[in-house]
């Protein structure tokens, strides 16, 4: 055990990268949800961030839907990748124009979802997904026997 510990390998790569994906979907979800509560966003458009726009409402009520279908979207992970985008501008937007930058005291959690956003970026899904259903499958044949572990990444 000592030996995997200290090792460079991944433990769990695949379906542990899967588990936080689909956790860190629920969580936007659940984040974007709020956009059916109407008292919930009559509170966001107090703010002083969104003031100054012409439109707040629909500043806020863009952001809080990006959430929840990106969100759903990683949950399952279909579209990854363009999700994942989604993910980051919004968060990006939130962490420096709403939260004015402060990524080391108040607005870590949006950060966090960014770096998170790009993990799935770059590495993809994993197999717990659509996509892998979708489109490995569909290039493979539905057959993966045989298949190379590099492909499977």
């Amino acid at each position: 055990m000592r030996g995997k510990l200290f090792s460079y390998t991944p433990l769990w790569r695949r379906q542990g990268l899967s588990v936080i994906r689909i956790i860190t979907g629920f969580l936007l979800f659940y984040h974007g949800f709020e956009v059916f509560e109407a008292e919930t966003m009559k509170t966001y458009l107090t703010w002083d961030s969104f003031k100054g726009y012409s439109s707040p409402e629909l500043m806020v009520y863009m952001g809080k839907t990006a959430e929840l279908v990106a969100g759903f979207l990683l949950g399952i992970g279909f579209i990854t990748r363009l999700a994942s985008i989604v993910v980051m501008g919004t968060m990006l937007y939130i962490t420096f124009f709403v939260g004015h930058g402060k990524i080391w005291y108040d607005d870590q959690h949006p950060f966090l979802f960014v770096l998170l956003a790009l993990v799935f970026f770059f590495n993809g899904p994993g197999r717990w997904s659509v996509d892998y259903l979708i489109f490995y499958k569909k290039r493979s044949g539905g057959n993966n026997h045989g298949t190379s572990r590099r492909n499977t990444d």
